[in-house]
């Protein structure tokens, strides 16, 4: 998405602020940036373990660090123009700490939302169940993404955007597996 907003000249800015596991997305990022953004301003708040950032920080033994992703925030946004682009950590109800998750901060930054699932079996209820929730929040969702996970989808992959456009009223893309650049960027993901 980054590469393809800054093939139409549009300076986006790709971030992932919070990971558990590998940091190798961050890298990615950046070079889909083209450098512009470093690793660590992409990815500012790390966890060792490939947990939820909860789990993880339980596990590591420190509290979620709420002020350094607030402060580094603040500071990316003081630094690039964006649109900004900021992926969240493992889905839209994972915990963060024991009070607050992905939709808390979702809300605090409170940034139009793009749901990406995988096309697979079972991605409807999912789907379905996250853009229940976001809408509950009021905050505006621009559209789904639907990623191709294998080289040879399963049947529901065939029928799964037509049925979430159909149910959720919302446009669907379609990214065939391993996908280096969109097909074609639609004008709901172009930022006005």
């Amino acid at each position: 998405l980054t590469r393809a907003l800054r093939a139409k000249s549009i300076s986006a800015i790709p971030l992932k602020p919070i990971s558990a596991g590998d940091r190798a997305d961050a890298k990615l990022l950046s070079e889909s940036a083209g450098g512009t953004i470093s690793p660590a301003e992409i990815n500012p708040v790390h966890f060792t373990a490939p947990l939820s950032p909860y789990a993880a920080s339980i596990m590591e033994g420190r509290p979620f660090p709420w002020g350094v992703l607030r402060e580094k925030l603040l500071q990316i946004e003081a630094n690039y123009p964006g649109p900004f682009l900021v992926e969240g950590v493992g889905g839209w109800r994972v915990p963060l700490d024991p009070t607050l998750g992905v939709r808390e901060w979702a809300q605090e930054l409170a940034l139009p939302i793009v749901v990406v699932a995988r096309n697979t079996l079972g991605t409807l209820n999912h789907t379905l169940l996250t853009v229940d929730s976001i809408r509950q929040t009021r905050l505006p969702i621009l559209g789904l993404i639907l990623n191709e996970p294998i080289a040879s989808p399963d049947l529901s992959s065939f029928t799964n955007p037509a049925l979430l456009e159909e149910l959720t009223r919302l446009p669907v893309l379609v990214l065939p597996h391993q996908a280096t650049d969109l097909p074609t960027l639609p004008s709901w993901l172009i930022p006005a």
